[in-house]
């Protein structure tokens, strides 16, 4: 079985899925799978693979949190004692999912259903599709070769002038596969180091992150902003009404704001004075990063913030 623990997935959707239980406990949703990638230029055809990846699934849904991981979520300062209540009752149902082989070659995975009994089906899923196509296809895996790409990016990031600059994982929907994954991890910790010193700060994976002793990285996600659009008074205002609602939640912790939703022009009208002063700072996940930051100095400039009490964090994805 490929996942075999549910916190093997982001720490955002935790953070995400408790705003929910909170604030829109009967909110619906839908998921769909979208290979970006498919074809002869990338993933090849994945309805092959389909019953294998119900399998999967299925094995998903029979999991249950362990008394050792509802304690290491309580640990963390910002998730709060009901919500591993919750979780420790909480269980994935098959029926929110349905997976067909479409006669493209490709396959369609449909999610839908509440919102709180859903959330966490995404990261995993994805994980599954990755990995059961990947060890089809890659019987022998080429991680000689992995791993001289890994090295090679570990010595850039050496270079000189780079000491102070820090780095994150955020791969587990898009890994090769799980043991790959935590080599990479190990391998990151043992040469770039932890903590104040090091360059390694954390990875977005809450199983790795227990396991390997790391800090359990992530806020919010596209998809919670993109709910506050329906959940809203009005469209117009979801974005400020999606801010307001994380910190009403968090009362200022989690304070790293996704900007990229609706547009960088948006998101500056709408993160004004208070939203500056109240989130610690934001992140970029699409185009230009240099531009990106420009305006976002500019912008903490306008406002009357220092933008060196700030965090700003780059997307490479």
């Amino acid at each position: 079985m490929i996942i075999t623990s549910l916190l093997d997935t982001d720490l955002y959707k935790f953070t995400m899925m408790q705003v929910v239980l909170h604030q829109f406990p009967g909110a619906e949703v839908e998921y769909k799978f979208k290979c970006r990638n498919a074809g002869a230029a990338g993933m090849g055809d994945l309805a092959p693979y389909v019953n294998e990846i119900r399998e999967e699934i299925r094995g998903l849904c029979s999991l249950r949190f362990q008394d050792a991981e509802l304690a290491y979520l309580k640990a963390m300062r910002f998730i709060k004692s009901d919500f591993v209540d919750f979780l420790g009752i909480f269980r994935l149902n098959e029926k929110y999912v349905t997976v067909t082989a479409m006669p493209s070659g490709e396959i369609e995975v449909s999610i839908k259903g509440p919102w709180l009994h859903t959330i966490l089906f995404e990261i995993p899923v994805l994980a599954i599709i990755n990995e059961v196509y990947f060890r089809n296809t890659q019987k022998q895996p080429d991680l000689a070769e992995g791993r001289k790409r890994l090295n090679t990016k570990i010595l850039e990031l050496q270079a000189g002038g780079l000491g102070e600059l820090k780095i994150a994982d955020y791969g587990s929907r898009r890994r090769f596969g799980k043991a790959w994954h935590e080599e990479v991890l190990r391998t990151l910790v043992a040469r770039l180091g932890t903590g104040v010193t090091g360059q390694f700060a954390g990875t977005s994976n809450v199983l790795f992150a227990m396991k390997l002793g790391l800090t359990p990285l992530g806020t919010m996600a596209h998809e919670y902003l993109q709910a506050c659009q329906a959940l809203g008074p009005r469209l117009r205002d979801s974005q400020v009404f999606g801010f307001e609602s994380w910190a009403k939640e968090y009362r200022g912790d989690l304070g790293i704001a996704l900007s990229d939703v609706y547009g960088m022009s948006a998101f500056l009208r709408d993160f004004d004075m208070y939203f500056c002063k109240l989130f610690d700072g934001a992140r970029h996940d699409s185009g230009d990063p240099f531009q990106w930051g420009e305006r976002m100095l500019a912008h903490y400039a306008k406002n009357r913030v220092d933008p060196k009490t700030k965090t700003l964090i780059f997307s490479d994805a």
